[in-house]
């Protein structure tokens, strides 16, 4: 589908059907830092593309039933392709998280959304808890007109049990942060099924956007991507 450029709207009707939404964006300033655009000059303008609970699932799905053969990181290559195709349509650039050198996206995300990391350092959001993610943006080198964000709500700040930093049984989220290898030797571990079938205890534990939720499946899914990821 061909869209005006720098059209926003359109931008999110196009990835709403891959369940896919706009988290925000910025512009850029003349003296910032900041990976190519298109044509190897300077972006203006980034947008952010993630996701909201498990809304991309069935298309990953439905997307990873045609493919002829395994792929190591399926999920980064699906949404490589979809934001891809957008950016085509756009006149942008993709970029994913998995690019290397790594971007700053979890800044950029504090940027767009006002966002806060949580205890175990994935950004808590107002309305969706933990259960959301960012899976690449769209690189302009035109000035995009956006809304500024508003500070949120950094719900991490009224909740006083934390009960992320209480559910592990190898306390793997403390105040002094994530104990990597001890997180993944019980993951792999024969006392880690209830973390492989049904996603990170500490997760789980947080009392915000319980709605948004990923699904047992999804959060194995997950899972068994981080265990294979650390070999």
């Amino acid at each position: 589908m061909t869209f005006s450029r720098g059209t926003v709207e359109e931008i999110a009707a196009v990835l709403a059907a891959s369940g896919l939404i706009l988290r925000g964006g910025f512009g850029f300033g003349d003296e910032e830092a900041a990976p190519a655009g298109p044509s190897g000059a300077p972006p203006k303008s980034v947008l952010l593309v993630g996701q909201a609970g498990a809304a991309p699932w069935p298309h990953f799905q439905r997307w990873l039933r045609q493919q002829a053969r395994d792929i190591a990181n399926p999920l980064d290559t699906w949404s490589r392709e979809v934001i891809g195709a957008v950016a085509q349509g756009c006149g942008a650039r993709a970029i994913s998280p998995s690019d290397r050198p790594y971007l700053p996206f979890q800044q950029w995300a504090m940027r767009a959304e006002r966002l806060k990391p949580s205890p175990l350092g994935i950004l808590m959001h107002p309305q969706y808890g933990l259960w959301h993610a960012y899976r690449g943006a769209l690189l302009f080198e035109d000035e995009i007109s956006l809304s500024e964000a508003h500070e949120a709500i950094h719900l991490c700040d009224t909740c006083v049990a934390k009960p992320c930093l209480k559910s592990c049984p190898v306390d793997a989220y403390s105040e002094q942060g994530f104990a990597y290898e001890s997180c993944l030797g019980h993951v792999r571990g024969p006392r880690g099924g209830s973390c492989r079938s049904g996603g990170c205890l500490d997760r789980n534990a947080c009392p915000f956007g319980v709605a948004y939720r990923y699904p047992a499946e999804v959060q194995a899914f997950h899972m068994a991507s981080f265990a294979r990821a650390a070999t």
